[in-house]
């Protein structure tokens, strides 16, 4: 007979803030914040909400470290090789890691006491800003209209009713009669959203260039 090895007896790994910061991302990002709680976190991590005290004061303080491993994942600009190359990858970085993370777009900015990651990555954003000749004025308007953009994009996207371009297709395809009375929609909807290759996530990129394209026109002039 094979015996049967008791998982309880095994050593339990110590609690640490990373550990509970992690287990709380675990938890958000499989079911939304709605999710999150401080007895969950600690059924997750095999023990009682009290010991999560420990480590956290409240579930503030662990929204606040959930943010700030999220900003950690970011891409930090660098001016090395230019700001626009340098701020159009961090957008991108941005824009994956947000749509990894679904919950965070709409608390990234509501924090009050930022960690590390937070400061040093608004930091970098900035410097790379200043160093390529940006006022500190333009440079505080090239950041917000950034964010909109980005925060805003992966909002419009996580409302869309697909998730790929294939269910895109088969949608347009199925909505298409409902155009029948609007000709710009069954226009769009013919030659652009039906056309090979389409995929909605290619807006972004557009979007963006123009946006940086607008900041450079900007910045010469300033």
């Amino acid at each position: 007979m094979v015996e049967q090895t008791d998982i309880r007896s095994e050593p339990r790994l110590p609690l640490s803030r990373g550990r509970v910061v992690r287990a709380a991302l675990d938890l958000a990002d499989a079911g939304g914040l709605e999710s999150l709680s401080m007895r969950r976190v600690a059924q997750q991590l095999g023990g009682g909400a009290m010991s999560l005290y420990n480590h956290v004061a409240n579930k503030e303080d662990l929204l606040d470290g959930m943010v700030d491993v999220i900003f950690g994942e970011f891409e930090l600009p660098s001016s090395e090789d230019g700001w626009k190359p340098a701020m159009r990858r961090r957008a991108l970085s941005v824009r994956e890691v947000l749509l990894r993370h679904r919950w965070a777009v709409g608390v990234m900015d509501s924090r009050t006491s930022p960690g590390p990651a937070t400061l040093r990555h608004h930091d970098a954003v900035l410097g790379c800003l200043r160093d390529a000749g940006f006022s500190v004025e333009l440079a505080a308007h090239a950041f917000s209209a950034m964010d909109s953009y980005i925060y805003g994009f992966v909002l419009q996207e996580r409302a869309l009713p697909f998730d790929t371009p294939e269910e895109a297709t088969e949608l347009a395809h199925a909505m298409l009669a409902q155009f029948r009375a609007y000709p710009h929609l069954t226009e769009l909807t013919t030659q652009h959203v039906l056309q090979p290759g389409y995929d909605f996530s290619d807006e972004f990129a557009f979007g963006l260039d123009l946006l940086l394209d607008g900041l450079e026109r900007a910045r010469a002039a300033a």
